[in-house]
C-alpha cells in the first residue's frame, strides 16, 4: 500500500543528510573530490549512493535508466546470474521509468534523480518542482491507455511516498525495492 509521510520508513531509521540521504560532504556521482579521483560516495550505514542531476538535459527518461543501469552494473546487480535477479533489476528501471515520466507529465520535470543501495533495499527519489500529489488512478483500469504510472510503482515496490520540505517549491517522490537475493 502506499504512503505519504514526511520521513523515510521507520524500520530503516533516520536517514543522514536529508530526504535523499546524501550526506552534506558526499560527492555527487560524476563529481570529483579534490584528489580528482571520483568515487560513488558511500552512506554511513555503508550504502551506496548514486545522484544525476537533469538541469539542461534532455531525453531525461533514457538518461535517468541508462544512470540506474550502470549504477546496477556498478553494485553488482548486472549482469544477473538468475532469473529473479534480472526481474529485480528490471523492476527497478521500470520505476525509475515511471518516476521520471511522472515528473515530466505532471510536474514540469525532474530535477534530479538519487539512488541508494544498501544491502537489502534499494532506493530511488525524484525530486522535481511539481505541487501535485503522486497516486494510483482509482480505480485502475487496466485495459485503459495511460494512468498506470504510479500503480505500478505501488506493485512493484516495498514501499513508497512523498516527502516534501516546507517553504521549498516541489517534492520527493521515493520507492524502494528489495534488493535481490
Amino acid at each position: 500500500m502506499s504512503t505519504t509521510r514526511p520521513y523515510s520508513p521507520g524500520d530503516r531509521g533516520q536517514e543522514p543528510g536529508g530526504a535523499s540521504g546524501m550526506p552534506g560532504d558526499a560527492v555527487p556521482a560524476g563529481g570529483a573530490p579534490d584528489s580528482g579521483v571520483a568515487a560513488p560516495p558511500v552512506s554511513p550505514d555503508g550504502g551506496r549512493i548514486r545522484r544525476l542531476d537533469f538541469d539542461g538535459q534532455s531525453g531525461v527518461v533514457p538518461l535517468a535508466r541508462d544512470f540506474t543501469r550502470q549504477a546496477l552494473y556498478e553494485w553488482g546487480w548486472l549482469p544477473a546470474s538468475s532469473a529473479d535477479q534480472r526481474a529485480a533489476a528490471e523492476d527497478v528501471l521500470l520505476v525509475v521509468s515511471e518516476l521520471v515520466t511522472n515528473a515530466c507529465l505532471h510536474a514540469e520535470g525532474p530535477d534530479h534523480l538519487a539512488i541508494t543501495c544498501d544491502r537489502k533495499v534499494i532506493r530511488l527519489e525524484v525530486t522535481d518542482r511539481g505541487t501535485g500529489q503522486p497516486a494510483p488512478r482509482t480505480p485502475h483500469q487496466a485495459g485503459r491507455p495511460g494512468g498506470h504510472g504510479m500503480f505500478i510503482v505501488q506493485r512493484l515496490c516495498l514501499d513508497w511516498g512523498v516527502v516534501r520540505v516546507r517553504d521549498v517549491a516541489g517534492k520527493t517522490v521515493w520507492a524502494e525495492l528489495g534488493t535481490p537475493a
